[in-house]
């Protein structure tokens, strides 16, 4: 997908989450969510060439200037939406799908020195509140939602709710959105 394509999806996204934007030129302007997922493709683009140095420069200028780190390596789909984006972490075995909202303080992140697939896997659609830490190599179903301040260790099935420390399933909901 062409990064205006996706840049315009993430824009999008902004504008469909967020009650307070006004429009698709506010968002761009000033939506630090939408800067440091457009500074993302950019790392991610190097990283997959193999410019492993440029793709962390890149991402820690991103973090620098928004408060957000994305490791390159990441895969973020286009029209997630990160609100409020201060401290937000994605490990570097990450992905995120289409729709997901993140909110500040948001960690998808890994529980040690583990190889291979060590951090979550996000569906499509899903919520993760503030301050949710999503930890390890554990998958998150469509269309789930994550409590603030959750601790999640274990995977999620789709369409459920999952609150506390450690997370627990609090409501499945069998609709289908």
């Amino acid at each position: 997908m062409a990064f205006f394509k996706r840049l315009r999806a993430d824009i999008a996204a902004a504008k469909a989450n967020d009650p307070a934007a006004r429009n698709k030129f506010e968002i761009l302007l000033t939506y630090s969510g939408v800067h440091a997922l457009s500074w993302h493709r950019l790392a991610n683009r190097l990283y997959k060439m193999r410019l492993k140095l440029a793709a962390r420069i890149v991402s820690q200028h991103a973090k620098f200037k928004t408060g957000i780190e994305i490791h390159p390596a990441a895969e973020i789909a286009a029209g997630v939406f990160i609100d409020h984006g201060a401290g937000v972490v994605i490990g570097e075995t990450a992905s995120v799908g289409e729709g997901t909202v993140l909110y500040h303080g948001a960690t998808l992140g890994g529980t040690g020195k583990d190889t291979g697939k060590r951090h979550p896997t996000v569906g499509r659609y899903c919520v993760i509140s503030a301050g949710a830490k999503i930890l390890g190599n554990i998958n998150i179903g469509d269309y789930a939602k994550i409590g603030a301040g959750a601790v999640v260790l274990k995977d999620v099935p789709p369409h459920a709710t999952a609150v506390g420390v450690p997370a627990r399933i609090i409501l499945k909901d069998v609709k289908e959105n």
